[in-house]
């Protein structure tokens, strides 16, 4: 008989199916014996849409409470140079409102700062524009004031001339560490807000003497706490260069 038996046939097909059944096998063994490779395999893939997602949340942070405070103060500029200058800016009407325009800049702006630290709100953003709502609002109230003579134009630019150098002195040094804010320089933006508060209304009598003197005692605390900072600064980058060379020095050795 010539015939090939059918085992001896079947046999045939099996050794030729054999190593595709073998490496899919050897495959399965692979991933059951090493299960964190596969997890590692799905996580190189990350689900669809994860980046838009992620991203969407980092956009949805910029509206945060705090940021939202600091854009109103931003906004309440404009309208409060308008109010204060309207109906020729000596207007009590007027310049009541504009009281109340500032009244609420300086209110948001002892709530921003706290919220976003207390509620991990602290953004980019945040940073660069709740100094810059600050010294808009404060500088436009001394301009405004000034112009209309019933403030010395001396007063407006020490003040505005020590917050914008002390601001930027914080820029140069902020390499070797940053300027804590000091209990005398939050009693002098306290002062201040108060001082240019009162000057804003049209007071009259001894209130008009008091605001004086309020003003006297904001300008010195303008000026005692902004050679503070020059302190604090020149001491801050005396440790911050000793610091870096005595780290050299290490690296050297």
């Amino acid at each position: 008989m010539t015939g090939v038996p059918a085992s001896a046939a079947g046999g045939s097909s099996g050794a030729h199916g054999a190593p595709g059944s073998a490496a899919t096998s050897g495959s399965q063994r692979d991933s059951q014996a090493d299960p964190q490779s596969a997890d590692l395999q799905n996580e190189e893939k990350p689900p669809r849409g994860a980046k838009i997602a992620a991203a969407a949340v980092n956009q949805a942070s910029l509206w945060n409470v705090a940021n939202l405070l600091t854009m109103l103060r931003l906004v309440l500029v404009p309208g409060f140079v308008a109010l204060m200058l309207a109906g020729g800016g000596y207007d009590p009407a007027w310049r009541s409102l504009a009281w109340a325009a500032f009244a609420i800049a300086m209110i948001t702006d002892l709530f921003d700062g706290h919220l976003a630290r207390t509620y991990n709100l602290v953004t980019d953003f945040g940073k660069i524009a709740d100094p810059i709502a600050d010294k808009a609002i404060m500088g436009a109230a001394l301009i405004c004031l000034s112009a209309l003579g019933d403030l010395p134009w001396w007063v407006t630019i020490v003040i505005l001339a020590r917050e914008l150098g002390i601001t930027l002195m914080r820029f140069v040094v902020i390499r070797y560490g940053v300027i804590p804010a000091s209990r005398g320089g939050k009693l002098k933006t306290l002062t201040q807000g108060v001082a240019v508060g009162m000057y804003v209304l049209a007071l009259t009598g001894w209130l008009a003497t008091l605001r004086f003197w309020v003003m006297a005692v904001a300008v010195v605390l303008t000026v005692v706490t902004g050679l503070d900072y020059v302190r604090q600064a020149i001491v801050l980058r005396r440790q911050g260069i000793a610091e870096r060379a005595a780290a050299l020095e290490e690296t050297e050795a």
